[in-house]
């Protein structure tokens, strides 16, 4: 019974040509490269708990600082701001500066990465490996949203159904944005609460 001879293959050729030295090429296989393109994104997801604490304490440093940012004109300082954020939340997250940002609600994975643009979930096509099936080498946004939920504080607010996407705020800053609804709402908070004092001081 006579064996099966191997197939012998280019990549075999060459490799077996090449001067033997003690260099060893590091990531240069394609499946090596896309693991590195996702490795800070997949940092973010796995610290998740630091970085909602970091937000939470980022935020309440934004809104302490509202009333410089009303003196100087939101729109005026909308453009350094969006500067810093597009390149700290695009290294960080690989953030497309939908202008919408609700990180802190899908485990600091960043829903706009999905081929699909999905804002509520997976779709129905994600790999038995937990990958996308556009994007076969790519950890399905959601899968890896639900990973990084479970170890936050307020990870069930990834359970809250999301408005669609408005794309009239794409390449807006979500922390000014933010940061003047938490204003308003305190204020208006402020104000009920006086005027109920007011009522009650009347009467």
């Amino acid at each position: 019974m006579s064996e099966t001879t191997p197939a012998i293959t280019q990549a075999t050729l060459v490799k077996k040509a090449a001067p033997k030295s003690d260099y060893k090429p590091a990531d240069v296989s394609p499946q090596r490269r896309v693991q590195r393109s996702f490795a800070v994104r997949l940092w973010s997801v796995r610290h998740s708990r630091l970085l909602e604490w970091f937000y939470a304490k980022f935020s309440d440093m934004f809104l302490l600082l509202h009333p410089l940012w009303k003196r100087i004109g939101y729109r005026r300082v909308e453009g350094p701001i969006k500067f810093v954020e597009k390149r700290v939340k695009g290294f960080m997250f690989d953030c497309r500066m939908c202008g919408q940002c609700i990180l802190s609600s899908t485990g600091m994975s960043c829903p706009m990465n999905c081929p699909k643009q999905l804002r509520n979930g997976p779709c129905g096509g994600v790999r038995a490996n937990g990958n996308c099936e556009v994007e076969p080498d790519m950890p399905c946004v959601w899968v890896k949203a639900w990973e990084g939920s479970r170890n936050m504080k307020h990870g069930d607010k990834i359970l809250d159904v999301q408005k669609p996407v408005d794309q009239s705020l794409r390449e807006t800053s979500a922390w000014l944005r933010v940061t003047a609804q938490a204003a308003a709402a305190r204020e208006a908070a402020r104000n009920a609460a006086q005027n109920t004092t007011n009522t009650g001081a009347s009467a």
